[in-house]
C-alpha cells in the first residue's frame, strides 16, 4: 500500500515538475500566456543583466537572491546591441496582446511600456552618441561611489561580494575600452575639457595609497558595523580589499588613463553634439526622449527666453522691496550669495551645520505634507555630503533612492565643496526639490505602490520626475511655506530662473553652437550664481544633452494640468486628489499623464 502511494506521489510530483518546466520555458523563451507575467519578464530581464542596478534597488534580497551583489554589468558593445535586439522582440510581443482584452490598469501599463520601448528603439541609431567616461556620471567615478554607498555590507558574505566586484572591475573596464574605441572610429569623442577633467580625476584617484582610497576607507568604516565579524576577520578582509585596490583596480584605471592621454590631442573645443555624425537629428531625439514632448529645439529655446523674462520680473519686485533697487538681478543675487547673514563657516562645523539645517527643513516639510497629500511616503531619508573625490565636478545636489527592501534610506546628497555656494536662503527650495515633497516623496511613493507591475515603480521619465520636483518648489510657495521669508522666496525664484536658463543654454550649446564660455556667461549674468557652480552645470549639459530641459517643461505641464483641473472642477477641485492622480501611477510620459488628468476631471465632474 505504501509503495503504491509512493508511486502515485512520484507521478504527481513528476507532473508538477513538467508543468513548472513548461511554464518557465514559456516565460523565459517565449511570450508568456499572461500579460502580467510578460510585464514582470521584461522587468526581470533588464534587472538581472544589470547587477549594480539590482543591488541599488534592493528588491531581490527580499527573496534570498544575493549572487548579483558579487557581479558587475557587461559594458561591451555586444551587450549593448543585445539590449536593443531584445527590446525589439519585447515590443513586438507586447503589441501581440489584444488591447481590448486588457483591464484599464493593464492598458495604462501597456501604453507606458510601449512608449518607453519605442523611444529606446528610436535611439538605436544613436547608441554611440554619448560619453560613457565623463566628469559627471562616468563609469570611472560611478564605480567607487556605488561601492561606497550602495553595495550592501550587512554580513560577512557581503564582504566577499565586495571583493568579487573589485576583482571584476578590470574586465568591465576592458569592455568599456572596447566601446570607447568603437566611438573613436565613428569620430565620437568628448570635448577636450571633458578628457582633461577625467584625466585629472583618475590620476588623483590612483595616486592615493590604496589604504586611503575611498574603496578601502569606506569598506573599513562599514565593515566595522558588521557584528558577526571578529577583529581578525575584519583585518583580513581589509588587507584583501587594499590589495585588490592596488593590484587590480589601479591597473584597470591606468588603462583608461593611458587611453585618454593618447586621445587628448584628437579632441576639440567644440562642445555641442551638433559636431557628431547626424548630430542635429540626435539632439532633436534627445529632447524628445527627455521632455517626453515633440517640442523642437527652437521651441524649447524660445520657451526658455520667455520664462527667463517672466521670472526676472517677479525677482525684480522682491529685490526692489528689500533694498536692492539699484542693482541688476545678477549683481544683487551675487551680493546676497556673499552676505554674511546667509553664510555658514567654511570649515567642518559649517558643513555639519548645513547638513543639520537641510535635515531640519526636510523634517518640517514632511509634517506639512500631511495637509497636501492623501498618501504619505514611508521610506526614510538622510542628508549626506557628496563624496569629496567627486564633488569638484558634481552638480549642487542630487538624490539617490531608497532600497526597496528597507535596508538603505533615500539620500539627499549636498555639494559642500565651497561653502560660499551654500546660501541659507537657497536651502529650503533645494530641500523641497531633492527631498520632501520632491524626489524622495515621489520616488518612494512609486516604489511603495501595490498591485502594479514592478517596471511601473521604477521606470525613469526625466520630465515627470524632475518636473514633479520643480512643481513642488512652486507648491511650497502656494502652500504658504515662504510667508515672512522674502529671501527664501527669492531663492525659490532663482532656482526656477536657473531651470528656465537651462532651456536657453542647453539648446544654445547643442542646436545654436554656442561655445561653453558663452553659456557660462549667460547663466552667470542671469542667475548671479558662482563661477564654479555655473561651470559645473554647463559642463553637465554638454555631456548629457537635453536632460536639463526636462525640468521646466515637466513643471509647466503639471502646472497647466492643475490649472485645467481647478478651472473645470471649480469647488470640486481638491489638490490632494489631484496629487493622487499624478503620483499613484508612477512615472510616465507627460502626454500620458495629461490623458490621466483629463480622465480624472471627467470622473470628478
Amino acid at each position: 500500500m505504501l509503495r503504491k502511494m509512493l508511486k502515485v506521489f512520484l507521478r504527481f510530483l513528476a507532473l508538477v515538475l513538467i508543468a513548472l518546466a513548461i511554464f518557465l520555458i514559456n516565460l523565459i523563451w517565449f511570450r508568456p500566456w499572461s500579460l502580467n507575467l510578460f510585464y514582470e519578464k521584461v522587468f526581470v530581464q533588464i534587472l538581472f543583466e544589470e547587477p549594480e542596478l539590482l543591488s541599488s534597488i534592493g528588491i531581490a534580497e527580499q527573496f534570498g537572491f544575493t549572487a548579483h551583489n558579487g557581479k558587475l554589468g557587461d559594458a561591451s558593445p555586444a551587450h549593448q546591441q543585445h539590449y536593443f535586439d531584445r527590446a525589439r522582440q519585447n515590443l513586438a510581443d507586447l503589441r501581440a496582446y489584444s488591447i481590448d482584452r486588457q483591464t484599464p490598469s493593464q492598458q495604462l501599463s501597456t501604453h507606458i511600456l510601449d512608449w518607453y520601448m519605442d523611444r529606446e528603439l528610436e535611439g538605436e541609431k544613436y547608441q554611440w552618441h554619448n560619453y560613457p567616461v565623463n566628469q559627471l556620471f562616468g563609469a570611472q567615478n560611478e564605480f567607487p561611489s556605488f561601492m561606497a554607498n550602495q553595495h550592501r555590507l550587512l554580513a560577512p558574505r557581503d564582504c566577499e561580494y565586495y571583493l568579487m566586484r573589485l576583482d571584476a572591475l578590470p574586465r568591465k573596464f576592458d569592455q568599456l575600452l572596447e566601446s570607447l574605441r568603437v566611438r573613436e572610429q565613428k569620430q565620437i569623442l568628448p570635448p577636450r575639457f571633458v578628457v582633461e577633467k577625467v584625466l585629472k580625476e583618475m590620476n588623483g584617484f590612483v595616486a592615493q595609497p590604496a589604504a586611503e582610497n575611498i574603496l578601502s576607507s569606506s569598506f573599513k568604516d562599514r565593515a566595522a558595523k558588521i557584528k558577526e565579524l571578529t577583529d581578525a576577520q575584519r583585518g583580513d578582509f581589509q588587507k584583501r580589499v587594499e590589495d585588490a585596490v592596488h593590484d587590480r583596480v589601479y591597473p584597470a584605471y591606468q588603462k583608461l588613463i593611458d587611453y585618454f592621454t593618447a586621445v587628448l590631442p584628437k579632441t576639440t573645443t567644440d562642445d555641442g553634439v551638433w559636431k557628431l555624425p547626424d548630430g542635429e537629428a540626435f539632439y532633436a531625439y534627445a529632447l524628445r526622449k527627455n521632455t517626453t514632448t515633440p517640442m523642437a529645439p527652437q521651441e524649447v529655446h524660445d520657451l526658455g527666453v520667455r520664462e527667463v523674462a517672466r521670472i526676472e520680473a517677479e525677482m525684480r519686485s522682491i529685490l526692489d522691496a528689500n533694498g536692492y533697487k539699484d542693482q541688476t538681478i545678477g549683481d544683487a543675487m551675487e551680493a546676497l550669495g556673499k552676505d554674511p547673514r546667509f553664510q555658514f563657516s567654511a570649515d567642518d562645523k559649517g558643513r555639519a551645520d548645513a547638513l543639520a539645517e537641510y535635515t531640519r527643513l526636510i523634517t518640517q516639510s514632511t509634517e506639512r505634507c500631511k495637509q497636501l497629500f492623501l498618501t504619505q511616503a514611508k521610506a526614510k531619508i538622510e542628508v549626506r555630503r557628496i563624496p569629496e573625490f567627486k564633488e569638484a565636478t558634481s552638480a549642487g545636489a542630487y538624490y539617490q533612492g531608497a532600497a526597496m527592501d528597507g535596508t538603505r534610506p533615500g539620500v539627499f546628497y549636498a555639494n559642500l565643496r565651497d561653502m560660499s555656494e551654500v546660501s541659507k536662503w537657497s536651502m529650503p527650495t533645494l530641500a523641497y526639490h531633492e527631498g520632501v515633497p520632491g524626489h524622495h516623496w515621489q520616488i518612494s511613493i512609486a516604489q511603495e505602490l501595490r498591485g502594479l507591475p514592478q517596471f511601473r515603480k521604477l521606470i525613469p521619465f526625466t520630465a515627470y520626475q524632475e518636473g514633479w520636483a520643480l512643481y513642488t518648489e512652486w507648491l511650497a510657495k502656494e502652500a504658504g511655506w515662504y510667508e515672512g521669508d522674502p529671501f527664501g522666496d527669492l531663492g525659490r525664484l532663482q532656482a526656477e530662473l536657473f531651470r528656465a536658463v537651462r532651456l536657453v543654454v542647453d539648446t544654445g550649446i547643442h542646436a545654436k553652437r554656442w561655445p561653453r564660455e558663452r553659456a557660462i556667461g549667460y547663466m552667470r549674468e542671469k542667475t548671479g550664481m558662482g563661477e564654479k557652480e555655473v561651470t559645473a552645470e554647463i559642463e553637465r549639459y554638454i555631456v548629457n544633452p537635453g536632460q536639463a530641459c526636462a525640468y521646466k517643461v515637466g513643471m509647466l505641464k503639471m502646472q497647466e494640468l492643475r490649472m485645467r483641473a481647478q478651472k473645470e472642477l471649480g469647488p470640486k477641485f481638491d489638490q490632494r486628489q489631484f496629487h493622487e492622480v499624478v503620483l499613484q501611477n508612477g512615472a510616465m510620459p507627460l502626454e500620458i499623464l495629461e490623458e490621466q488628468v483629463n480622465a480624472y476631471i471627467q470622473r470628478t465632474k
